[in-house]
């Protein structure tokens, strides 16, 4: 048997290994009921000035990134799209979201929308920290 780096494994053999995982994953966990989700800010004119781009499975929300154009900072355009994409997680049925971000871009802004640290690395990058952040969602009450 041989290992071996490969810088551009083919499609066959790329797909096979994500599914052997999703397999095995589904069989141990249930289907994760994975689905991207793209949330866009645009200006007056149409044009995109923030984005984020999360995912929904197994009842969380995972938030890949979150841009806002720097001609549009504080002007609370990141809070409205990471409202919306709570809401639309809850929808999915999620219970909660979670982040990773390096401490020169947006823990605090995290921490302002009820994001709670988990997790760090000091040093990833070189003088700065990669943090996770998660925040529970709270359950409504039904009557």
């Amino acid at each position: 048997m041989d290992v071996e780096v490969e810088r551009s494994p083919s499609e066959d053999t790329r797909r096979l290994i994500d599914e052997g995982l999703d397999t095995y994953n589904a069989e141990k966990a249930g289907p994760d009921n994975a689905e991207d989700l793209w949330i866009i800010a645009r200006d007056d004119d149409r044009n995109p000035c923030g984005g984020l781009k999360g995912r929904t499975f197994y009842s969380w929300m995972f938030i890949d990134w979150l841009w806002v154009s720097p001609s549009v900072r504080g002007g609370g355009i990141g809070e409205r799209l990471l409202v919306k994409a709570e809401r639309v997680a809850q929808e999915r049925g999620c219970i909660g979201a979670y982040v990773d971000t390096f401490s020169f871009q947006a823990p605090d802004f995290y921490r302002q929308s009820g994001y709670e640290e988990f997790g760090r690395i000091d040093g990833l990058p070189p003088g700065h920290a990669c943090i996770w952040l998660k925040k529970t969602f709270a359950v409504a009450q039904k009557s």
